[in-house]
């Protein structure tokens, strides 16, 4: 399989893509660049151009786009499980649960040792109920939560069921906990980091999150978007050509 393809074929009539999303970009950011590329490349006007599964822009890692007919595959790609490793920093806490807003409160982490992790974090293995982080996409009365947390309304947003398949400690070095995380659609890891720091007795916020795998497709199977622009069009320019 080429990299960054989930598919070999016509691109006006379809394709999957893999991107390794950077670092501050949104998903919407990294879509719209791809549509442009193919655009220009292919010398049409339109073109529908989607991707499967949001990436907050603190997020790297594998973001699927789908292309012309492919778009169609949305939903299906949308419900696959997916795999996360997560960097936490125990012992604070976020009012977004990550890295987007500063700490509000900081708890002590000495009790905390490696197996009472392993042993806690058995308890997140199946199905639960979690509660989204207000700095959100969850829409509430009509407006995106995220929206309305930056403007200083309080609110808790219902919780809803997710499934975590398997959880695994990569390392812990106090306060820096890594995890990798096989989980159902719609989990909120940022909302996973707040848990853990509960189940701990202390706090906890995300620090790091990239996105590994979604389904059958992995990151390593991705490519950049500067390799895409750069070597995807001259591969478009050659079979002109030809």
């Amino acid at each position: 399989m080429e990299k960054g393809f989930a598919a070999n074929i016509n691109l006006e009539e379809g394709a999957l893509l893999l991107f390794d999303k950077p670092l501050y970009w949104t998903s919407f950011n990294l879509v719209n660049k791809v549509k442009s590329v193919l655009k220009r490349a292919l010398g049409v006007k339109k073109l529908k151009v989607g991707h499967a599964g949001t990436l907050d822009p603190l997020a790297t890692g594998l973001l699927i786009v789908c292309v012309g007919k492919a778009t169609k595959m949305v939903n299906t790609l949308q419900s696959h499980s997916k795999v996360y490793v997560a960097k936490i920093r125990l012992g604070a806490t976020t009012p977004s649960f990550d890295l987007e807003t500063p700490i509000d409160a900081e708890y002590p982490t000495d009790h905390i040792t490696q197996d009472m992790i392993e042993e806690k974090l058995k308890g997140f293995i199946g199905i639960n109920m979690q509660v989204p982080p207000t700095y959100s996409a969850k829409f509430v009365n009509g407006k995106r939560a995220y929206e309305l947390a930056r403007k200083g309304v309080e609110m808790e947003l219902p919780a809803v069921p997710i499934e975590i398949e398997r959880i695994s400690v990569i390392h812990y070095i106090e306060p820096y906990l890594t995890i990798e995380v096989h989980c159902s659609k719609g989990t909120y890891i940022r909302s996973l980091a707040r848990d853990i720091g509960a189940a701990l007795n202390t706090g906890g916020h995300l620090v790091e999150l990239r996105r590994t795998a979604s389904g059958p497709y992995s990151v390593d199977c991705a490519q950049s978007i500067e390799g895409f622009s750069e070597q995807f069009l001259q591969s478009i320019t050659k079979t002109v050509e030809t």
